[in-house]
């Protein structure tokens, strides 16, 4: 039965960047995104291991990057303090939004595309226009006393995670944030396909799962190792699994209801799982660790 197909590794790419910093999916789950230590972001078709396009223009380390809604651009973020718009067919900067005053930690569009949202150590969310030709952020948010960890856009809120031990929610419709203490440091947040949970990845390793609207906690996940790693945490497909790496090197897949540990898969063993993403549609992920993505899938048995 497909709900606990076991995955296995479809392929294994060696970015040559030194170290991967974050691995993305675009909108669609045909392409990836590898943001490297190396300065540079990479655009790969992770089935085949095809490297299509390089992407420099960073002074740092990069570390996120998102791809817009209709693959025509993508959006980074480095520890050079900017933010870079790029043309994904010709590889170039288009804009280069200095906002920050420190590294920018993560970035994404929001559904149109029409505005990126990142977030820095210097614990502001900066706004950015990228349609019009402004240079300064459009807004910024700065509720946040420690490092932004992670944002999450949907068509109406904005969803942050901070060392501050707080998750915000943004409501842009009517201009109001929730924020919950959590008490450990939070490294990455993300919500259900469904939007009526957001997950959140504590430095304590556990990962909690709350209900939205009442700020109810559901449910907690454990059995990996954070250490002092920034861990990221990913929802499956079909919203019945919840995923993370962990600092010895292995991915869990958590059984959402009965918050159970349902599989486990190792990518280099006792390295860090630094980043994961999900495909959008279909059962397969995508994880980082040291230079190397590996794609994870069903094995098709061929008739």
């Amino acid at each position: 039965m497909a709900e606990n197909s076991e995955l296995s590794q479809i392929a294994t790419i060696n970015c040559k960047q030194q170290a991967v910093r974050a691995v993305r999916f675009n909108v669609d789950g045909t392409y990836c995104l590898s943001c490297g230590a190396d300065k540079k972001i990479k655009l790969w078709n992770p089935q085949n291991q095809l490297l299509l396009k390089t992407y420099g223009g960073h002074a740092n380390e990069v570390l996120d990057a998102a791809g817009s809604c209709d693959s025509s651009h993508i959006i980074s973020c480095s520890a050079d303090k900017s933010v870079i718009l790029w043309d994904v067919t010709t590889g170039q900067p288009m804009r280069r939004y200095r906002g920050h005053a420190s590294s920018v930690t993560c970035v994404k569009f929001n559904e149109e595309s029409t505005m990126a949202v990142s977030g820095s150590i210097d614990n502001t969310v900066c706004f950015w226009d990228v349609v019009s030709r402004r240079q300064e952020p459009v807004q910024i948010l700065k509720d946040a006393k420690d490092t932004i960890t992670s944002v999450q856009v949907t068509d109406h809120e904005v969803l942050t995670s901070s060392v501050d031990c707080h998750m915000r929610l943004y409501d842009l419709r009517i201009g109001k944030m929730f924020s919950d203490y959590i008490g450990h440091i939070i490294t990455y947040a993300s919500m259900t396909h469904d939007g009526q949970c957001y997950l959140l990845s504590c430095a304590d390793s556990t990962i909690k799962l709350f209900d939205k609207d009442t700020g109810e906690l559901l449910n907690t996940f454990s059995g990996h190792e954070s250490k002092d790693y920034m861990l990221e945490n990913a929802v499956n497909e079909r919203d019945s699994h919840i995923i993370s790496g962990s600092a010895s090197g292995e991915i869990f897949y958590w059984d959402l209801i009965s918050s159970n540990c349902t599989q486990k898969l190792t990518h280099i063993k006792n390295k860090p799982v630094v980043s994961l993403s999900h495909h959008p549609t279909a059962n397969k992920l995508l994880t980082a660790c040291e230079d190397e993505i590996r794609l994870w899938g069903v094995a098709t048995v061929e008739e």
